[in-house]
Formats: structure tokens, sequence, C-alpha cells
């Protein structure tokens, strides 16, 4: 047999006694006989001394299995050298065990196998059908989803091409009000600057002739002054004198005292106290029009809320039950649900999460800016936020961007974005009420604390034209509410 099938005999020593099938993490009994570790195992199953050796059944008192190195690597060697003759085999693909032709398909497998393989434990109760006979079957099948993927990626493109259209026109429109913003707040600028150059002109004037009434006052005020401090010291001279000299020349004297009464200096003139007046009322009525413009003009807080709800339309949002993982209990009307920690027995849908506690609203949007809210206390694991249609719902998802979810959650107490890495959120307490804002038109998606009108977080969405945005929740030991 070497001899004529060398290959076969290296096969025959390779495999294990019992499956007949290559040799498993091979180990050694007291006998010298070599078996699967899973094989021999079973076998013993249940015996507690007196093993039999299933090939030469000669009998051991102790269960003792050893690894055997050597024929591990004898086994590797044996694949390779399997591998080697299929390629030598002039392209026919042959059985790595058997080194038969691959003649037949196991349905139940999925995978071509040799007639052995059909007379084998592993497949004797599969269907299996000729290896021609299925590939034309699988071709076919292949061929009509090639058919709808084909329509599919017209449909996208078709998508692409009005999307890109869409958002030129957005662009062409957003530049034309920027140029009218522009230009509107130059005209503006231009104008406040003329008038605050006309203002000020016409109050320097005012100021220069203010100062050159002030100025000639002050010198009128200084030589009257000058004038009655001279008398004052004459006369207080005169009245030292004895009487015949103090009353010579007395009418003289006395006439010049009645002279020196006090002279009223020149007073600001009728025509500029009137100009001053005028001024004043048209400063008035120019500061009224700027206050009443900068009233126009919203709060901070004011501009907060009217970035979160202004330019949004509130959606009623209900929760999908078919999308429901196992241990979400919905309520009636669908706006609340909680985590339970026994398992509901729920059909198994293909549109159930059946490993992430998530569940989608019911409402998709692509188009337009929506707005809703989500109730949340300060308790638990959560995450809020909204996913593609498109969404993977069976085993792990990891809930970034990158899988299609955009959210914030509260783990360990900490409130952070589920981006790439995560993002801590800028608060220092827990919202009770996370509002989300999905825009659909700039292709974002805001989330605020809707008590403090805070803004926590924004994402950018990658949208695919045609596909339908999702809310989307992740319950962990906690309860959410949908609400307005």
């Amino acid at each position: 047999m070497a001899s004529e099938n060398p290959v076969g005999s290296l096969q025959y020593e390779a495999s294990c006694p019992i499956c007949l099938e290559y040799f498993k993490d091979p180990v050694i009994i007291d006998c010298g006989h070599n078996f699967c570790r899973a094989c021999i195992t079973q076998c013993w199953e249940g015996l507690h001394a007196n093993f039999s050796c299933p090939q030469c059944r000669e009998t051991v008192h102790q269960r003792s299995l050893r690894p055997n190195r050597q024929l591990a690597n004898v086994l590797k060697i044996a694949k390779q050298l399997s591998l080697q003759v299929m390629k030598d085999a002039g392209g026919e693909r042959v059985c790595v065990e058997h080194q038969e032709p691959l003649k037949l398909f196991c349905e139940e497998d999925q995978t071509p196998i040799c007639l052995v393989c059909d007379r084998s434990r592993t497949h004797k109760a599969h269907t299996v059908v000729p290896i021609e006979e299925a590939a034309q079957e699988y071709k076919e099948k292949i061929q009509a989803h090639l058919k709808i993927l084909r329509k599919e990626r017209e449909k996208l493109l078709g998508f692409k091409v009005i999307g890109e259209e869409k958002f030129q026109e957005y662009l062409i429109q957003t530049q034309t009000e920027r140029q009218k913003i522009v230009s509107e707040f130059q005209q503006l600028r231009q104008f406040l600057e003329g008038q605050e150059r006309i203002l000020l002109a016409q109050l320097e004037k005012l100021d220069k002739e203010i100062v050159k009434i002030q100025n000639e006052n002050i010198t009128k005020f200084s030589e009257e002054i000058s004038c009655l401090s001279e008398l004052i010291r004459e006369m207080e001279g005169k009245c030292q004198k004895p009487a015949s000299e103090f009353l010579q020349d007395f009418k003289s004297t006395l006439s010049r005292c009645e002279k020196g009464k006090f002279q009223q200096p020149v007073e600001i003139s009728p025509e500029l106290e009137k100009r001053l007046k005028d001024f004043a009322q048209k400063n008035i009525a120019l500061m009224e029009t700027v206050r009443k413009f900068k009233d126009m003009l919203p709060s901070e807080v004011e501009t907060r809320r009217g970035k979160s709800l202004g330019s949004y339309r509130p959606v009623n949002v209900t929760l999908d039950p078919d999308t429901a993982h196992p241990q979400l209990v919905l309520s009636e009307d669908r706006k609340s649900v909680r985590w339970e920690d026994t398992k509901q027995d729920l059909p198994k849908n293909p549109e159930r999460f059946d490993s992430e506690i998530c569940v989608l609203g019911c409402e998709g949007f692509t188009l337009g800016r929506h707005c809703w809210g989500v109730e949340v206390g300060n308790r638990g694991y959560w995450a809020v936020g909204v996913a593609r249609e498109s969404v993977r719902r069976k085993g792990g998802i990891s809930p970034t961007p990158e899988q299609g979810i955009w959210a914030v959650e509260r783990c360990w107490g900490q409130l952070q974005a589920l981006s790439s890495p995560r993002t801590p959120l800028p608060v220092s307490w827990d919202p009770r009420k996370i509002r989300v804002c999905l825009d659909c038109e700039r292709g974002q998606v805001t989330f605020f604390d809707a008590g403090a009108e805070t803004p926590l977080f924004t994402f950018p969405l990658a949208l695919v034209p045609g596909e339908r945005i999702r809310p989307w929740l992740w319950v962990g030991g906690s309860q959410l509410r949908l609400c307005p």
C-alpha cells in the first residue's frame, strides 16, 4: 500500500481510529495508540477504572492522556503534502482528508465533499447533491441577487446625482444669502459711521462755540473783579483820611462808587441753547433706533433655544416593538421602555436586536429638521441617539458613527458622546431630559440638556441618499420615556 499511494498511507496513519478524520489535539495512551483527545474522552466517559483501548482492547487501570507533539507535527506535514497533491492534480480540487475529487455538495454544511466524506459519520445524515447541480442552482440564485444589487446600485447612483445637485443648489442659496447679509450690513455700517461723523462734527462745533463764550465770560469776569478790587482799595483809603480831606471832591468819589456796580457777563445765546436741545433730541431718537435694533437680536439663552427648537419640527416618536431586544419591555403606548433581567419569548424576526439591549423608533427621516425629547432620569445606564435603518441587528455591535449610530450615553456616572474615541460631555450634572435635534438638511444631529437649554454635542452625519434615520435607545438597568 505504501508503494502504491504513499500519500494515502500517510493520511491513514495521521487519522484517528475513532472518527477517521485527521487527529485533532492528538494524545497517546499507555498501550501506545493515538486518538483525538475529544474522541477518547468521549469513549471513556463515565468510566472510573479499567479503561479499554478502542483499537487493541488492552485494559489500562489509570486514565493517562499524554499529548503527542511529534504526531501533531506530522499532521502539519501531512496537510501541507495534501495541498501540494491538490496543486499537482491538474487544477481539479480534491478532498484534503481523503485525496478524492470533490464531486458532491453538502447542503447542511454548505461545502464541497468527496464520496468518502459522503459515507462518513459527519455527513451521513446530511442532504448531498452533485456538485455541478449545486453550482448551477447557486449560480442562478447569485444571478438573481446580482440583478437586484445592480438595480439598487443604479438607484443609489441616481440618489447620489440628485443629492449632489440639491446640495449644490443649497450652497448657491447660502452664498446668495451670505452676499445679501454682507451687503446689507456693509450699508448699515456705512450709514452708522456717517451718522457718527456728522454727530461728532456737530458736537465739536458746539464745543468750540461754548468754549469761546466761556473764555469771553472769564475775561470779562477777571476785568470786572480787578476794577472792583482797585476801587475798594481806593475807597478804604479815603475812609482813613481826616474829615476835611475825606469830603474834598466827595461828589466825584461817590459817582465813581455808583459806576462801579458789577456788570453781568454775556449769557449763552438762545440760538445756541436751542441748537443744544435739538442735537440732544436728535441723538435720543438715533439712540432709540439703535436700541430697538439691539432688542430685536435674541439673548444668549434665546439664541440657544432658537437653535434647539426654532427651525426644528417637534415629532411624536413611538418605539418599534419588532426591533426591541427580548429584555426590553415597552409600555402600551410605546412611549416608554424599561429593562428586565429575564428575556421575553419573542419572535426571532430579522429586525430584532438579539445581543445589544436596543430599540428603534417607528419613525424614520430622510429630509427636514426634526426634534424629540427623551426623559432619562439620573440613574442607571442609558444611551440616546439616532441610527441608520440598516444598522446591524444581530450579534455584538459597537454604537459608533462608523457602525451607523450617533448617540450620547450615561455609563458609570459619566456622560459622554459615543464618538471614536469617546468624548466627555461639558456638564457636571445629570440631565433629566435629553433633546435630540436631527438636521437632515445640514447632515448633523445635536443633543441638548432640555432643562438647562445647554448644547451637549453635535455629530456630523454620513447620510446615504434615500436611507432613513431612526431614533435609537439603549437601556441598561433604567427606564426611558419619549416625549415631545
